[in-house]
Formats: C-alpha cells, structure tokens, sequence
C-alpha cells in the first residue's frame, strides 16, 4: 500500500499542495480527481522522487519513504506514465525505453539485439505496431504515449502511477490499455490513475481522491459516488457544458481549400492525405473528426505551410490564392495554430509567461518591448483566467490547462482571422475545458473562423456548426452539427 500523510509542497509565492492525505490499494485502481493546477501531477513527482524538497511522509508498505532522486524511487518498484511525454525525440524507441537501464554483453558493450527483442515483446503485449529501431520522433503523440506505457510494464514496478495516460489514444487503443490495466491488478499492482475522462474512471476504478487547490477533499469507493458528485468537489460548483447555438448564415467564406494532397516523406508512392477540399465561413466552427492517423492533424500542419515540399493544393485565403511555403507565410495571411503538443511544440517551458505571450510578436532583429509585452500578458492572464501569482511565472510551473491558456493568449496576439486548433482540451480538466470552450464560442461569436481538431465527440458535437469526418487521409463525410450524432461520427471514422 501506498500512503501519505500530510504533504505539503510550496513554490514561490504558491503553495501547491496542503497537507494532502491518501491511501493507494494494491490490486485496484485509484483515481485521483482534481481541476488542473489542483496539485495531482505534483504529487506524482514527489511519489517519484522527482521532487525532494516537502513536508510531510509517505508510506510504502508501511514502511516511512523519502526518495532523493527518481532513480531510487524506481528502484522502490514505483514507475509513472507521463502525461507530458518524457521521452528523447532523437533516440530510437528501445533506446528510451531502456534508458538508464541498458543490458550488457559479457564483454560490457551495449547487447542491443537483446534489448530489441524484449522491446518487440512488449510492443506485442499492448499491440504498438512500430519497429523498436524506429527514432522517436517519427511516432505520433498517441503512438509516444504507448511507448511511455511500454516503459511503466518493462520495469515490472509494483506501483504504476498514470498521469492522463489515454489522452492522446484511439479507443482501440484505450480498450487495449484498460485489459493491461486488469491484468495487472491480478498481479497485484497498485494502479494510480488521472484522468479528466469520467466515463473511463467509472469504468476502470475501484477508489477515487479528490483533490482541490492543493486540499485533499474527499475519498472514496467509485461505486458509492456519481459523475455530478465528484465534478462538484473537484470545482466547488455545478459546471455544465452547453451545446454552441447555431448560428445561420455565416459570413462570407474566407478560406477554401482544394485538391489537398499530401506525400508521405518515407514512402513516395503513399499519399497522407488525398484529395480533401473544403471551405471555411467568417464566424463558423468547423470541427474535423477522426481516429488516430486519419490524417487530421497533416491537414492542419499543410495549411499552415509546414509540409511544402510534399503537398500540393489550392487555397484561397478572403478570395486571394495563396500557397504557404513555411509557417511564416501563413502568420502573414493571418492564420494562427495551437498545436497538439503543447510542451515541445507550444511554448518555451523555461520561459515565463510573459515572455511566452509575446513570441508570436516578435519581428526580426527587433528588439523587446517589456513593459508593452507585461502589459498584454496581464490582459490575457485575467481574460482567461490564467492560474498564476504574476507573468514572471515560468510556464514549466504552470499546470497543464493554464499552460494551454498561455498557448491560446501567444495566438491570439497575432489577431488571427482564423484560429486552428489541434485537440486544444487534451489533458485539460472539465472547468478550465468548459472556459476554453466559452473562449471559442466568444472568439467565433466575433467573427473570428476556427478549424477544431478533436478526437473527443461530445466536444466536437458540443462546439462545431459543421462536422468533416476524416479517415485514412480522406474526408469521408460532412454534417451540420444539427444532423450529427456520436453513432454517425464513428461508422463515418472507421476505415474501410
């Protein structure tokens, strides 16, 4: 059994957690519930050793613990799925996932086809079709994430701590973790779960914690509790998600895209994406469904001149054709795109906020304007409600939710005419989910033109007034948001 007992944990001028208490069951799942900036990532990296610096104790088997570094709490049997993926892009996947525990031949050299093999193995146990040659940052986030799981299962840990593990998963994918997830609980294991998904904690865990601005404030059984419950403590309040109204006729169409097709860089006879045309109106939400590699997020990334040596299209841009050679050109044509991964792709994690807000504003060789730059970061900071003592915070110490407000407030700078958007609530909790869905509710109510990429339905359902469907790199159908259900969306999405 895991156990802890009065934990508290302070930054500068933020007390994180406050004399938190819980107790994980070995053979179960216990889910710990919060809002982001509730404190659960941080009590993970303390449960890891990641973090030393803490009051309070905690008990393994027991037994008091206090881990100096991660290694020693690896060595305790403790291992964490990262919802940030924690992995080294330029390495090949058996090389992070043995990492720090390399297998040795005889002679002491690197036995890497030892390694490959086991790597295969368990590649096969949770169904990751890649090659363990393969470097890391070839794979998709959904693809990354099954790697991180692979890394948890290949220490054969006791204790396995999962920070929103199926965030960036297909269900196929979130089906296969949850059997995983029951056969180790027949071994025994203790399974530390977060998860914004309500429906998936109903259906794979046993005890729930709830915490809130850093408060342990109940635990429990699943079974004895409800959805409206636990939302209720996690927030304090009712939060209810209401459906976009429609809103008809639009503008005039502002973006058309024809003819997109798109290469695949590593195999030249292979299209990513084939044939999509389809038109934007000022002021509409166009939300863009599909499983993991229907080719959703490749649409994005060619529209906005990331893919240009491999893609061929016609655009027109408020009716002026226009080609996109890099990123650059899009920005000038006022296009603005948050990313799928914010940590690697969406901001500069050791920069502060401010600093972060304004990069979008930066011109060459120009030169800084902080107190212009403070000012506009403390505008967005209170429009969005970003969680945070001041704009000096770096935005590695921000949660996941405030870090994604931060990504929205550097776009939202360039006054973009459309605003793409790539699973823009991933790993975000149900209150700051619902603010965000209010801010592009705002942002299209004043004209602004959004392309929302989502795996999740009822978010899709929740904020589009047209539906594309996408599977194996085509579009496969088209709804209004009126016409469209979760059964339609998924027979649409599946691959022929």
């Amino acid at each position: 059994m895991l156990e802890a007992v009065k934990i508290s944990k302070e930054f500068p001028g933020v007390k994180v957690l406050n004399q938190v208490n819980f107790k994980f069951y070995p053979g179960k799942v216990n889910a710990i519930l919060g809002e982001n900036g509730a404190g659960k990532s941080t009590l993970l990296k303390i449960l890891t050793g990641a973090y030393t610096e803490y009051d309070g104790e905690i008990k393994l088997n027991e037994k008091t613990v206090r881990f100096s570094n991660i290694k020693e709490a690896q060595n305790a049997g403790i291992a964490i799925i990262h919802q940030e993926l924690n992995l080294i892009p330029e390495l090949s996947v058996t090389e992070n996932l043995f990492l720090g525990r390399e297998i040795l031949t005889p002679l002491g050299l690197l036995d890497s086809t030892k390694m490959e093999t086991e790597a295969q193995q368990i590649f096969e146990k949770i169904q990751l079709n890649v090659s363990p040659k393969t470097l890391v940052q070839k794979l998709k986030v959904g693809e990354q994430q099954l790697v991180e799981i692979a890394k948890a299962l290949l220490s054969n840990a006791d204790i396995i701590l999962m920070d929103e593990p199926t965030s960036a998963l297909s269900d196929k994918e979130i089906e296969n973790l949850h059997r995983i997830i029951e056969q180790l609980k027949k071994e025994g294991k203790t399974i530390v779960y977060i998860s914004h998904k309500m429906d998936e904690l109903f259906r794979i865990a046993e005890n729930y914690t709830v915490l809130r601005d850093g408060n342990t404030i109940d635990a429990g059984e699943m079974k004895a509790t409800t959805e409206q419950d636990l939302i209720r403590k996690m927030v304090g309040r009712e939060v209810l998600i209401e459906k976009k109204s429609s809103k008809n006729p639009f503008g005039s169409s502002i973006l058309k895209v024809a003819n997109l097709n798109l290469i695949n860089p590593n195999n030249k006879t292979r299209k990513l994406l084939e044939d999509i045309s389809f038109e934007l109106k000022k002021g509409e939400i166009l939300g863009i469904f599909g499983l993991m590699g229907a080719g959703r997020t490749e649409l994005l990334e060619t529209i906005f001149g990331m893919h240009p040596n491999n893609s061929q299209y016609d655009i027109e841009i408020n009716g002026k054709k226009s080609f996109h050679k890099k990123p650059k050109d899009a920005i000038e044509n006022r296009l603005a795109f948050v990313t799928e991964d914010r940590k690697t792709e969406g901001l500069v994690l050791g920069m502060d906020i401010s600093s972060n807000i304004s990069l979008t504003g930066l011109k060459s060789f120009g030169l800084l304007n902080n107190t212009k730059d403070k000012t506009a970061s403390k505008d967005y900071i209170e429009k969005l409600r970003i969680k945070t003592p001041s704009e000096t915070q770096l935005c590695q110490n921000l949660s996941g939710g405030n870090q994604q407000k931060v990504v929205l407030a550097k776009w939202l700078t360039t006054n973009p005419e459309i605003l793409m958007m790539d699973e823009p609530t991933r790993g975000i909790d149900i209150n700051a989910k619902n603010e965000i869905y209010n801010l592009i509710k705002e942002l299209a109510a004043n004209q602004m033109s959004i392309l929302l990429v989502s795996s999740e339905i009822p978010e899709i359902l929740a904020l589009s007034d047209r539906i594309l469907v996408m599977a194996e790199g085509k579009i496969k159908a088209s709804y209004l948001a009126s016409e469209a259900n979760e059964d339609k969306l998924l027979k649409s999405a599946l691959p022929e």
